[in-house]
């Protein structure tokens, strides 16, 4: 097993900060999405240059930091079609440089046609959503394949994908080879099906097993009043974090596990958790 975080959860932002937390924290790799844990690169396509990338993923490497998941999310259904086209191009421009940055998958959520925030719309749940989402993502996979790399999509209760199943049918409806699964059970989770997460779970190690590139590690408070569980540093909720850590084990020994919306004096105590659950487990 690895354990990663995502790199602006550290509360550091720079190389050398982030290097020097990631060590103190004794984890092994970083989510790592450059327009938020650095200054100078900012959210356009080029933001990032070639050279920055390599100065970057080259003090990482030496640090012996990998990074499983290089992040450049995008709402590919945002209804301002501006905004979706301006995500797409970031997302193609940093499949050029996700080998330099030391990663092999850039990644992305399937974004939801509410725009902002990616909320829950009625048109998320029609086969033409479905369809969209496969040939959109269909081309990042086609020119990550042309760039030696690979995409990884995440799937969450209000968007497009917003179940296990409709993601398994979009990449399916994709066909193509260099595509895997980034598995978040909280992200599925609602008012409604919360209760039900460690069968959500099994659904998905069923249906991807192998093909899931990485875990976010998230906890929760359920509610009982219909409302959306709410999310807590990994180790501080309700979750039964043996038994989706057991579960998660027993499909896949050397899973990559991400901390993700974990932040503060939290971490230290997460890493802990899932360190000492994953050992008796």
């Amino acid at each position: 097993m690895k354990l990663c975080i995502r790199g602006h959860d550290l509360g550091v932002k720079g190389t050398e900060g982030i290097i020097s937390r990631v060590k103190d924290l004794g984890i092994d790799g970083l989510q790592l999405v450059c327009y938020k844990s650095y200054d100078d690169v900012p959210y356009e396509v080029g933001g990032l240059t070639p050279e920055r990338a390599r100065e970057i993923g080259d003090a990482l490497r030496d640090a012996n930091i990998c990074v499983p998941l290089v992040g450049a999310y995008f709402n590919q259904a945002h209804p301002d079609r501006e905004k979706a086209q301006k995500g797409f191009d970031i997302f193609a421009d940093y499949l050029s440089k996700a080998r330099a940055l030391g990663g092999e998958y850039v990644g992305s959520e399937t974004g939801s046609y509410k725009g902002d925030p990616w909320r829950y719309h009625p048109k998320n749940r029609m086969p033409e959503a479905y369809a969209q989402a496969a040939e959109t993502f269909g081309r990042l996979a086609d020119i990550a394949r042309e760039n030696g790399v690979n995409i990884a999509m995440e799937g969450a209760a209000g968007h497009v994908c917003w179940n296990p199943d409709v993601l398994n049918r979009v990449i399916k409806m994709m066909d193509r080879p260099n595509v895997k699964v980034i598995f978040d059970l909280y992200n599925y989770m609602d008012g409604y099906n919360q209760y039900d997460y460690l069968d959500i779970l099994d659904r998905g190690l069923e249906l991807f097993g192998k093909k899931i590139l990485l875990f976010h590690m998230k906890d929760c408070l359920l509610t009982d009043d219909g409302s959306d569980p709410k999310q807590v540093g990994f180790g501080r909720g309700d979750l039964d974090k043996e038994a989706v850590l057991g579960k998660i084990k027993a499909s896949n020994p050397d899973a990559v596990l991400v901390l993700e919306g974990t932040v503060g004096e939290d971490i230290e105590y997460a890493v802990k958790t899932i360190r000492d659950i994953w050992a008796r487990v």
